[in-house]
């Protein structure tokens, strides 16, 4: 996408002439970029998000082209207004934080239990936490499946 090409201009009329013109071919696609200055640690919401054309040569690897990836992630570091978003400046959120009460979901042949326990732990979705059941005092490893609920996979 980054080609130099000469391109031909012609008059047919009296006097007829012709020009070449070097030209540069350039693809833009949309991205996300920052409405304003995000503060590392913050949540991003669709206000703190716009949509723009950019020359696609241009781009940093990882760039986010569509704004809804970005909305509810949080900020890794300081984004200056204006600037490209990509995936490397943004972390998930996460669901499950240290301390928190969660519900430990449980499933075996059919059967589910679900139980009352504190994460003992950080973790983002599909991450691998520790849990202790508030009713055993045990500790178990589970999948945090989404905000407060964490699943005890047995093998």
């Amino acid at each position: 996408m980054n080609d130099r090409v000469l391109v031909e201009i012609r008059c047919q009329g009296p006097p007829a002439w012709h020009l070449y013109v070097p030209v540069r071919i350039v693809g833009t696609t949309s991205v996300a970029v920052a409405a304003h200055a995000i503060v590392a640690g913050s949540v991003l919401t669709a206000n703190d998000l716009r949509v723009e054309q950019h020359d696609m040569t241009e781009l940093p690897p990882g760039y986010l082209d569509d704004p809804v990836i970005a909305v509810g992630r949080t900020a890794a570091r300081p984004i200056s207004g204006g600037a490209i978003l990509n995936n490397q400046q943004l972390v998930a959120s996460k669901a499950v934080q240290r301390g928190q009460t969660v519900t430990l979901v449980a499933d075996a042949g059919g059967m589910s239990v679900r139980m009352a326990g504190r994460a003992l732990g950080d973790a983002m979705v599909n991450q691998r936490v520790r849990v202790q059941n508030l009713s055993s005092g045990k500790v178990v490893e589970g999948i945090a499946r989404s905000e407060q609920v964490v699943e005890i996979i047995f093998q």
